[in-house]
């Protein structure tokens, strides 16, 4: 019988653990991961993504672990065995968006955790920066600026907290690398640009196919029910690790309690598109977890999961449609466009052009600055002529298409 191509394992850890055997589990789920050990062994660098970025004074903790973020002993855990397996350049790299200068010296919650193993840490917010094309064409843009660090790493890592979203309906693996995008003016884009109606759905993998991380870790100690942040605590009591990023969050989605083959608008997917199946239909990973070699001490569900309904399932359907409708309208008269707006970002909504300049970090959230057209979006666009982040405006034909009548 011939290897499955990924492989996941999962293991029960009381939350109430020791570091010493939470360190014991990940080692013990990670051992059978060879393909991502081999890679991580020959690398020279390896770049770590955390999930951790938050102002001390903001973190939230829930059974003796922190709720929202990786926890401060797999933190240290992850670190531990990597050090154990490779003499690679270490790095971690992160944004940091709760203050106003966007800078994440002196905000590192676990920044002692990288300095006692010897880890630098790479602002992602900063220059310099490099353009990566995504492999095999984007899903949503066919390129993207992110921190130069990865331009000669040869192994990525991520570890993230078991979670709802509200826009994603769980955040996992590759809703993790979301924090990599830069957000400050004018190399980065504000976070609206790609947290954005339709657009997220297909960001988050293309941001996987360009990192690709090898070993992909999930903190399932204690998770969150409802959204990202300010949700409910719960307690998993497991700890996850796979070798290939869509994979390993379907199977945790699955202990989740969820179907990571299902779709919008069916829950947890409220809101949007199911990103882990988007990535595995353009043929990076798979949701199918017959084909993932996926052994696990813990059964489904970990706990309650669900996102919590922000808006009617009807508003939201009005709302991809019309992100659609204005995505496609900017494609049919993008030469109009670049001969009035050229070089400025633009909203449009309901067909015209309600706000333009250079810079829209300092407008409100989209739901504040739709006035009162709740259901009508608003779709924010970079106007370069010679447009070269490549979005993919089929995708909206794609999206629209597949909405109910």
């Amino acid at each position: 019988m011939s290897e499955k191509q990924y492989k996941v394992r999962a293991a029960r850890c009381d939350h109430r653990a020791s570091e010493e055997e939470v360190y014991q589990t990940l080692r013990r789920i990670t051992d059978p991961l060879t393909r991502s050990w081999e890679k991580i062994e020959k690398a020279k660098k390896v770049v770590i993504k955390f999930n951790m970025m938050k102002l001390q004074k903001d973190i939230v903790y829930f059974e003796g672990r922190r709720q929202e973020l990786v926890d401060d002993a797999v933190c240290r855990s992850v670190l531990r065995l990597l050090k154990e397996h490779t003499t690679a350049k270490l790095v971690a790299a992160d944004t940091n968006g709760y203050t106003p200068d966007g800078v994440a010296t002196g905000n590192i919650n676990y920044e002692p955790y990288l300095k006692e193993f010897g880890v630098e840490f790479v602002d992602s917010n900063l220059p310099p920066f490099s353009t990566y094309r995504v492999p095999g064409g984007g899903f949503m843009f066919d390129q993207y600026k992110l921190s130069a660090c990865f331009a000669d790493a040869d192994a990525v890592v991520s570890v993230a907290k078991m979670k709802n979203h509200l826009f994603m309906g769980v955040t996992l693996c590759m809703k993790n690398l979301f924090g990599l995008t830069p957000m400050l003016m004018p190399e980065g884009r504000v976070r609206t640009y790609f947290h954005h109606a339709i657009r997220l759905s297909y960001v988050l993998p293309d941001l996987g196919k360009i990192t690709n991380p090898c070993l992909n870790i999930i903190d399932a100690l204690t998770g969150q029910w409802g959204r990202e942040w300010g949700g409910q605590g719960r307690v998993g009591d497991a700890l996850i690790a796979g070798d290939q990023i869509t994979a390993t969050d379907a199977c945790a989605a699955t202990l989740m309690g969820h179907d990571p083959a299902s779709d919008w608008p069916t829950p947890p997917f409220r809101r949007d598109r199911n990103h882990l199946l988007v990535a595995a239909q353009g043929g990076f990973g798979t949701v199918d977890l017959n084909e993932i070699d996926f052994a696990s001490e813990v059964k489904a569900p970990l706990a309650e999961f669900n996102s919590e309904e922000m808006d009617p399932p009807a508003i939201m359907a009005t709302v991809r449609q019309t992100a659609c409708e204005q995505g496609l309208l900017y494609r049919d008269r993008m030469k109009e466009m670049v001969d009035r707006y050229r070089g400025d970002f633009i909203y449009m909504q309901d067909g015209e052009v309600v706000w333009n300049g250079p810079d829209p970090s300092h407008l409100r959230s989209h739901r504040e600055f739709s006035g009162k057209k709740p259901g009508s979006a608003l779709w924010l666009k970079l106007v370069d002529p010679e447009e070269r982040e490549g979005e993919r405006f089929r995708t909206y034909e794609e999206c629209l298409a597949g909405m109910p009548a």
